[in-house]
């Protein structure tokens, strides 16, 4: 009795499920119907940009793997390491101001404002022009800055010359990256990654005909690579021009009408969108920069297992860099069309593209690592330095490809500051620092540099995710408030 009048109570009635359950359960169903729909045209905006991203770090291995077979391969792969590294911060830098070109021209173009996508353009090709020979002047700095870092002068001896070289062909890349930005926007991507399939070629011809003196032109040894790589991306900036005017001719876009007259707005704009991308690839490149210098005082063989191992999680991590144009440009065109809840979706399911396959590439490193390394170079010594910090390098990749895609998705949405100041804390705050105490305070070597810049990229993945919800709730809120208003 007492039993039936708890039921009657309500004590022992059937709970009800909580509302937030089929909410919940409602939610997920709708997220996967997103990523069945989303997923397709992704995949094929993002592939032809994975491919030219592979094709870009493609280049930095070939001449790492070339210059690795020379009698002093030690000493060769850490000049090309260090070279590199320096010459790529000042590169960056430029292709990152050029960044802003993905929201500028992504939503003009969503918008249906072909001649504004011209503009854009036209403003950007001066803008590389006006930065080359700002970007070119510290690498006449290097023999002085390098002495006083204490560099082994083996290594300094062949890595000023090769980035030289390397020099030589800036102007030819900041017009690739202009000219690149342009056509992804406005979805054509395929020139884009037949220009850096075909330079790889280029490439590798001229590795071996400058590196090891064959068909009649001298043995250059670790600098023929640089002249190489500057030849390839002449090649490569040829290409897309030579593509764009054809297209140009062919569909009578009026590329050509487009006012030739500086647009001095529109570069301010362009400048104010790409100053914080360029600082935060100039922090990004600039930490391994310094990462690798201070490598190089440990000598010739930390300085070659680095590189290696740097080469392998740079090929990881283009993937998700092509898939995070992708994910800009996809972005970018949903906000064009007055469409949040499209953006949101598009840059959740890049993310998540970017976060499985840098999941794989995790357990190839830690599976595969002598493998790896024995691509590069057949001494044990090396091979042994490597794996060590490969099994780092996978500690951070699926993180790495988080925050690589999530900052391609904010920069589609305009937000360019947040992952500046991320990678900017995490990188140089936190991480160099613990990264330098690791190697030298507690003698952990190059592994200990490792370590830190892990727990970095760990920090900023984790962050930009967040970001990216918060900024998927804004435009989500922002569209309800202007459908109000329109009601």
């Amino acid at each position: 009795m007492r039993l039936r009048t708890r039921r009657q109570s309500g004590l022992f009635a059937p709970i009800p499920r909580p509302a937030y359950t089929r909410s919940s359960c409602y939610v997920f169903m709708i997220r996967l119907q997103t990523l069945r729909t989303e997923l397709g045209p992704t995949l094929r905006l993002a592939i032809p940009l994975v491919l030219a991203e592979l094709g870009w770090m493609t280049m930095a291995i070939v001449d790492t793997i070339m210059v690795g077979h020379l009698p002093n391969s030690a000493t060769a792969m850490g000049a090309v390491s260090l070279g590199s590294n320096i010459f790529i911060v000042l590169a960056l830098f430029g292709g990152g101001l050029l960044l802003g070109l993905d929201t500028l021209v992504s939503q003009a173009f969503g918008a249906g404002q072909r001649e504004d996508c011209h503009r854009s353009l036209l403003n950007s090709i001066y803008l590389s022009f006006a930065l080359t020979p700002i970007l070119a002047a510290p690498v006449w700095l290097l023999p002085s800055l390098l002495s006083s870092m204490r560099v082994d002068p083996g290594v300094l001896a062949l890595a000023i010359p090769y980035t030289k070289a390397l020099a030589a062909g800036l102007l030819p890349l900041l017009l690739y990256f202009a000219v690149r930005r342009c056509l992804q926007a406005m979805n054509m991507v395929k020139p884009v990654a037949f220009a850096l399939v075909s330079a790889n070629i280029v490439n590798a011809l001229g590795n071996f005909a400058l590196v090891y003196g064959k068909w009649g032109f001298p043995a250059m040894g670790a600098v023929g690579s640089g002249w190489s790589t500057a030849f390839a991306r002449l090649y490569m900036a040829t290409v897309l021009v030579s593509y764009l005017l054809w297209y140009d001719r062919k569909h009578r876009t009026d590329l050509l009408k487009t006012p030739v007259e500086p647009d001095l707005p529109r570069i301010r704009r362009l400048i104010m969108l790409g100053l914080p991308a360029a600082l935060q690839f100039t922090l990004e490149s600039g930490v391994f920069a310094l990462v690798t210098a201070l490598i190089a005082r440990l000598g010739a063989v930390p300085l070659a297992s680095h590189q290696i191992a740097l080469n392998t999680v740079a090929l990881t991590y283009m993937v998700p860099l092509g898939i995070a144009s992708a994910a800009a440009v996809r972005v970018g065109r949903a906000i064009g069309r007055k469409d949040p809840r499209g953006a949101g979706d598009a840059g959740g399911t890049a993310i998540f593209l970017g976060a499985g396959f840098m999941t794989c590439a995790g357990v190839a490193l830690l599976v595969f690592p002598r493998w790896i390394a024995r691509i590069y170079t057949p001494d044990e010594t090396v091979i042994r330095s490597t794996t060590l910090l490969l099994a780092a390098g996978a500690a951070f990749q699926l993180f790495d490809g988080i925050q690589t895609v999530a900052t391609g998705a904010l920069r589609g949405a305009g937000d360019t500051r947040t992952p500046m100041f991320c990678h900017f804390t995490a990188y140089w705050i936190i991480g160099l620092p613990l990264g330098y105490w690791l190697c030298f305070g507690r003698g952990w070597g190059a592994f200990g540099l490792w370590a830190g810049l892990s727990l970095a990229l760990i920090l900023i993945g984790i962050v930009l995710l967040l970001a990216w919800r918060r900024m998927v709730r804004r435009l989500l809120q922002v569209g309800i408030e202007t459908s109000s208003v329109r009601a």
